[in-house]
């Protein structure tokens, strides 16, 4: 139900605290790649068992530290994790530091409107960010990153409740994790991975960044949540690349005017502006935590959502019969990702077409993304709803055919995910209930059979979807 977790019925905003099925196959692998690195640099990675906050304690306790540092949560369960750190921490002698938005290029609680507010629109938001980046040294809004220590201190001994990180392992391995294979978790794959787009897919991302069929994105949103690189190093890397250039960026507050814009500069700047979204989705999470299980929107609380358990589970298991829908849903259980406009398409699909409510399509997200952001989930299901910061129109109803028509033109990213219709010609693979007898026989394409009927049909979905969001508005 809504702000429970699709499987396990916890709820959504301990999502941090208890990552899903995908995060914990990607925590666990970054975490053997950090043991690697520090033991590189004459440390170690030291794993231990136990309530965190008496456990960090005793471990800082144990080693002699004066103090112990950390990023400040922002979602309610980090909150709470935080205040209980603290307290142990200084009941033991230590003393607790932490640092707001160390994670990000703005911190959430100074970056405010000329009101002191904070802010709720991303055009204004951006304007002051990009504004930040182009007073600070470096060009970036925090300034340069340091660079990673080449030694560290040698490592105390075993402390209490020292486990090893194979004990950690997860244990049971989904079907979906050989297709995990692909993704390199940890610190210097980050890396190389940034390299390579900056290098590479940069230069032609404004024009290619909405094809899921194409390789035109970084791809670096999980190095990014689990902190393997940092925005400020990413945007720093942009801004190194266009120096190199004798370019600046194109920081517009929208995106690019053109039907297909090209340029590095241009690229670079609907780039940056994708990472500012995530900084917006972290800023509206650290001012409005209830937003990870809460409309912001109030009014939306009310709003008739349906209670349509196969329905649910069609779209979990890309069986809507819509092949844009289903090969995106299957692309997500295969990797663990999902190209940002194939998530907002099905995202739309399930609020818009289907009414069933978002936070069963965030929850469903947390456990399946390798991703799993709580801030740029909660922010992106809410934007499609209409009930969040900035939100789209809500009259903004999605066609899964004309976006996979305009996306995948030549069905690429269907044939790959949906491989029964991969012997349709590409004019029907995204609508194969149009397609001639003929061709869906020699495709071998059973309608109903191999593959289903729509699940529901767009055009008569969508009246009852406007009526209900018109009326959830008037109410206000």
């Amino acid at each position: 139900g809504p702000g429970r977790d699709a499987r396990s019925g916890r709820p959504a905003t301990s999502a941090a605290a208890f990552p899903g099925g995908a995060a914990r196959w990607w925590l666990w692998h970054s975490l053997a790649t950090l043991a690697d690195d520090l033991a590189r640099r004459g440390s170690r990675l030291a794993v231990a068992r136990g309530r965190p906050a008496a456990t960090v304690a005793a471990l800082a306790v144990a080693a002699r530290a004066t103090a112990v540092v950390w990023t400040a949560g922002r979602a309610p369960a980090e909150r709470d994790d935080d205040g209980r750190l603290a307290a142990a921490l200084r009941a033991a002698g230590v003393a607790p530091v932490v640092v707001p938005g160390c994670d990000l290029l703005h911190d959430p609680a100074r970056l405010l409107t000329a009101e002191g507010r904070p802010y709720r629109v991303f055009t204004p938001f951006w304007r002051r960010l990009a504004a930040e980046a182009a007073a600070a040294a470096g060009g970036t809004p925090a300034g340069d990153p340091l660079p990673a220590p080449r030694r560290l201190p040698p490592a105390p001994p075993p402390l209490p409740g020292e486990t090893t990180l194979a004990a950690l392992r997860p244990a049971a391995v989904r079907p979906w994790a050989a297709g995990f294979a692909a993704w390199r978790p940890g610190e210097r794959h980050a890396a190389a991975a940034l390299a390579a787009f900056v290098a590479g897919p940069l230069d032609d991302y404004a024009r290619l960044r909405d094809r899921p069929d194409r390789d035109g994105t970084s791809r670096l949103s999980p190095h990014l949540h689990w902190g393997e690189v940092s925005a400020r190093q990413v945007w720093a890397a942009v801004a190194g690349a266009l120096a190199e250039r004798g370019l600046a960026p194109d920081l517009s507050p929208g995106p690019p005017a053109t039907a297909a814009p090209s340029g590095f500069a241009a690229s670079a700047g609907a780039f940056l502006r994708q990472l500012a979204w995530r900084e917006f989705a972290h800023h509206l999470l650290h001012h409005h935590p209830a937003t990870l299980d809460e409309p912001l929107d109030g009014r939306f609380r009310a709003f008739p959502w349906r209670d349509d358990p196969a329905a649910l589970a069609a779209w979990q298991r890309g069986e809507t019969g819509y092949p844009f829908v289903d090969a995106a849903m299957r692309c997500l259980w295969a990797t663990g990702w999902l190209h940002n406009r194939a998530r907002l398409v099905v995202a739309s699909f399930l609020v818009k077409d289907l009414l069933l409510p978002w936070q069963a399509g965030a929850a469903w997200f947390l456990d399946t993304l390798v991703d799993a952001d709580a801030a740029n989930n909660a922010l992106g299901w809410q934007w499609v709803a209409g009930c969040g910061a900035d939100a789209a129109p809500y009259f903004r109803v999605f066609n899964p055919v004309a976006q996979g028509l305009r996306h995948d033109p030549d069905g690429a990213f269907v044939a790959r995910w949906l491989p029964v219709l991969r012997g349709l010609p590409p004019r029907w693979r995204h609508e194969p209930w149009r397609a001639p007898a003929a061709a869906l026989a020699a495709a071998g394409v059973r309608l109903g059979a191999t593959y289903p009927f729509p699940l529901v049909k767009h055009g008569e979905a969508r009246a009852p979807a406007l009526a209900a969001w018109a009326a959830v508005r008037r109410r206000g």
